[in-house]
């Protein structure tokens, strides 16, 4: 076997177990944070003020798209291909953010950068599998926006409310820092 077709593979293989176990990792990334973090009330009140942009665009988006059934224009993705991950790259910030440690911000940010392109790679070879030219033409902004309301029906389907769970928990968690630091236990 060629040397450059070994590393070619050899990213392509990185890149599919990123897009893979992403979540797994977000997870052990997310236990991480909650322990090393150390939130202020300001970090806390900013962080979350993030989030929630990046939750209320993770929301929008996934009303407007049927997961896996067609290549979609509406809604966010009239402006761009990922509004799901944009808008997990902002709650990363978010939580970043609220955790107030900069190295742990530097690996939040690594993280985010590492599985999501990876889990974008990994979709866009998959719609374009899947839909063909129907994707390219998305992809290459030919596809005129479509129309579709928003529907908060799709995104329970979506799942969303586990995106918005796992933020509300983790923030909850961070408040419960800051309590804990600020003195406010006991009478």
């Amino acid at each position: 076997m060629h040397a450059a077709s070994r590393v070619g593979g050899n990213a392509v293989s990185v890149v599919r177990v990123l897009a893979r176990y992403r979540v797994a990792l977000g997870g052990v990334m997310a236990v991480l944070t909650l322990w090393l973090a150390r939130p202020t009330p300001a970090s806390l009140l900013w962080g979350a003020a993030i989030a929630a942009i990046g939750a209320a665009l993770r929301l929008w988006a996934a009303g407007h798209v049927e997961k896996s059934r067609e290549v979609t224009s509406s809604g966010p993705y009239r402006f761009t291909r990922h509004p799901l991950y944009l808008g997990s790259t902002v709650m990363g910030v978010g939580v970043a953010v609220a955790a107030a440690q900069v190295w742990l911000g530097a690996a939040i940010v690594v993280y985010l950068l590492a599985t999501l392109t990876a889990a974008m790679r990994a979709e866009e070879a998959h719609l374009r599998e899947k839909f063909g030219a129907a994707y390219d033409l998305y992809a290459s902004r030919q596809v005129p926006p479509s129309t579709r309301a928003f529907s908060l029906e799709r995104a329970w389907r979506n799942r969303e409310h586990h995106a918005l769970a796992g933020l509300i928990g983790g923030l909850s968690i961070l408040a419960l820092k800051v309590w804990y630091s600020q003195g406010f236990v006991g009478p």
